[in-house]
């Protein structure tokens, strides 16, 4: 098995018991195929036993929270799973969406080659919040995306189903790119002590800059 890279991840903050990492576009978080992942680098380039709190896609850049503790990692661990964080992402699209902002609702199903697609049920949904903006240095919509479930590919295919698949996003009929423009922006979670906001600005030749009263979605939306 290939020795996992000790390129030194991106801190973007830190506190008692947890880190916020920076995870680039096109990486794996777990190893696969006996390659490193984003998480066995991470452990690697900081030497220190690391827990995964939650994960990202390989496709999807941006904030990754990782405790440094066990004890940390449970108390983190169940704000996700009880769904008492925040987080926001930011994505592009080429193409028009049925409509410019609202609720994406529906059930997760499978489809081929470990692709999803949106069902028009609603037993167990994926819920995704969204607001567009269009960037006129480019002409590319901004999307900024809130998801209140935390489904596989949710925001992927969520984005499809509005008829605008993220740009980059082939797998879900995004035009070609040079990544896929989707990355993880802000999130908030309590680390025992304090409300923490954790922002990271994307990498990627065509993003544009955030809309100014987009800049604290925790109070705006």
């Amino acid at each position: 098995m290939t020795e996992p890279s000790v390129t030194e991840p991106t801190v973007i903050a830190q506190g008692q018991g947890w880190l916020v990492l920076d995870k680039p576009a096109g990486q794996s978080f777990h190893s696969e195929d006996g390659e490193p992942g984003f998480f066995a680098a991470a452990e690697a380039a900081l030497c220190q036993k690391l827990w995964p709190v939650h994960r990202l896609d390989k496709v999807t850049s941006g904030l990754v929270l990782v405790a440094t503790s066990a004890k940390s990692a449970a108390f983190l661990s169940k704000q996700f799973a009880e769904r008492t964080t925040s987080k926001y992402y930011l994505a592009l699209s080429r193409q028009r969406p049925k409509k410019k902002q609202g609720i994406i609702k529906g059930d997760m199903g499978k489809a081929r080659n470990g692709s999803y697609r949106l069902l028009r049920t609603l037993d167990n949904p994926a819920i995704t919040r969204f607001w567009s903006r269009l960037d006129t240095s480019f002409g590319e919509r901004l999307f900024l995306l809130k998801p209140h479930t935390g489904k596989t590919h949710q925001l992927r295919v969520a984005m499809k189903s509005l008829g605008a698949p993220i740009f980059g996003d082939t797998r879900y009929g995004g035009d070609e790119a040079d990544r896929t423009y989707l990355h993880a922006w802000a999130l908030e979670f309590n680390d025992g002590q304090a409300q923490q906001r954790v922002f990271s600005n994307p990498s990627g030749f065509h993003w544009p800059d955030v809309p100014d009263d987009w800049h604290d979605p925790f109070t705006d939306f």
